[in-house]
């Protein structure tokens, strides 16, 4: 459940679920290399303020629900989980990157982002349509 956030200049309920892949989809998230990518993402959560509702690693992708703060963007938070999972992994696994990345990265260049809310987007139509008439 997304809490309402209030601080002194903003209140802000702000709920992304990201998901992205491994570079080539090469199933590699198995045998401990999830569990480094989940404790990776817990502790970055923990770092930077964002409270981690759920995650799940996947042989080839993961799904991050995440509430962030006002002052992140979700290009920024991807960025930043993407970047030190993927240092985490190849230092617990340097096999792994000679093995299947060749010297790359571990996750593709893509990311989605979904925006998750409290309310329906129906909801937020109606309100804004019916702010004049509020008086």
């Amino acid at each position: 459940m997304l809490e309402l956030i209030k601080e002194s200049h903003a209140t802000h309920s702000i709920g992304i679920h990201f998901v992205w892949c491994t570079k080539y989809r090469h199933s590699v998230l198995v045998n401990g290399v999830d569990v480094t990518v989940k404790q990776t993402i817990g502790e970055a959560c923990g770092a930077y303020d964002w409270k981690l509702n759920t995650v799940e690693v996947m042989p080839d992708h993961v799904h991050v629900f995440l509430q962030i703060n006002h002052t992140d963007t979700p290009c920024d938070v991807a960025k930043t989980l993407k970047s030190l999972t993927a240092v985490a992994v190849f230092y617990a696994y340097p096999k792994l990157k000679g093995n299947k990345f060749w010297g790359s990265g571990l996750w593709s260049r893509g990311t989605y982002y979904g925006s998750v809310g409290s309310v329906s987007q129906e909801a937020v139509m109606h309100y804004i349509s019916n702010q004049k008439s509020r008086g």
